[in-house]
């Protein structure tokens, strides 16, 4: 049987309101910030499989977000080694967690078909579509491409042993979700099919969302393949950091058990 190990690693945070969070907004005007993750699976006697590579520093002074530490640092405070990844799951092409493909010398890069497409596509010519992505890094992992360093995927894929991607798209075309096989039972790395665990719980999308029926239909994919809230990890939601144990300074294991079960904290 594969358990792995799962980390979450944050490195950059952004304070804004509840309202921004939903679409038809809040009607509450509470705080309802947003932190900023990637995540590392670890294996016995393998290297880590690295999902997503966040944004760099000019990136978050240009999209007024605080970076915490640079995603090299935050993953070297877990122990990993960056020349050591040789496989890095892409979720989406966002700027936040496609940001810093370079950081990985060696690695193959995951990504769906219909991802590649919407982003180096006819969408991209609509102001509204390309705001959350930035062309650096769009324009980096065609060069990967074309560096034979780019795994393509069309729905769902198992690429290693207890370790599964999904196509669900709604927030994007592509996006696509982890399925971990772990000691406590499947884990899912949402990444954005759901910033908060909020927006899976009152089943209302974050506002940047290309297919709404798409992110809905996910949002289900999500408690179908996940046993319960517990299991799910979403892509920005600090409870993740408040409540799984931590291994170091912004780093929790999610593979183990949150403190407390999710729901109890919503």
């Amino acid at each position: 049987m594969n358990a792995h190990r799962i980390l979450a690693i944050r490195y950059g945070h952004h304070t804004r309101k509840a309202a921004a969070n939903f679409i038809g907004g809040d009607d509450h005007a509470t705080d309802m910030p947003l932190d900023y993750y990637v995540w590392a699976i670890l294996r016995d006697g393998l290297p880590p499989i690295v999902v997503d590579t966040g944004f760099d520093a000019e990136t978050a002074a240009r999209r007024g977000r605080q970076l915490l530490r640079p995603v090299g640092d935050g993953l070297a405070a877990a122990g990993i080694d960056i020349a050591s990844v040789e496989d890095v799951i892409i979720t989406h092409m966002h700027f936040d967690h496609a940001g810093s493909l370079n950081l990985f010398p060696r690695a193959r890069f995951h990504i769906q078909d219909a991802e590649m497409a919407f982003c180096t596509g006819r969408a991209m010519t609509e102001r509204m579509m390309r705001a959350p992505f930035d062309a650096e890094p769009v324009v980096d992992m065609v060069r990967m491409l074309f560096g034979d360093r780019v795994v393509f995927h069309a729905g769902t894929s198992t690429i290693a042993p207890g370790i599964t991607l999904h196509h669900l798209g709604g927030h994007t075309a592509g996006l696509q979700i982890v399925e971990v096989a772990t000691a406590r039972g499947p884990v899912v790395l949402a990444s954005d099919a759901a910033h908060l665990y909020a927006n899976i719980t009152r089943a209302i999308p974050f506002p940047i969302v290309v297919d709404v029926p798409a992110y809905l239909a996910g949002l289900r994919r999500l408690t179908e393949i996940a046993p319960s809230l517990d299991h799910v990890i979403p892509g920005h939601d600090p409870l993740v950091l408040r409540l799984f144990p931590a291994v170091a300074p912004d780093v929790v294991r999610i593979d183990l058990a949150p403190s407390s079960p999710i729901e109890e904290n919503l």
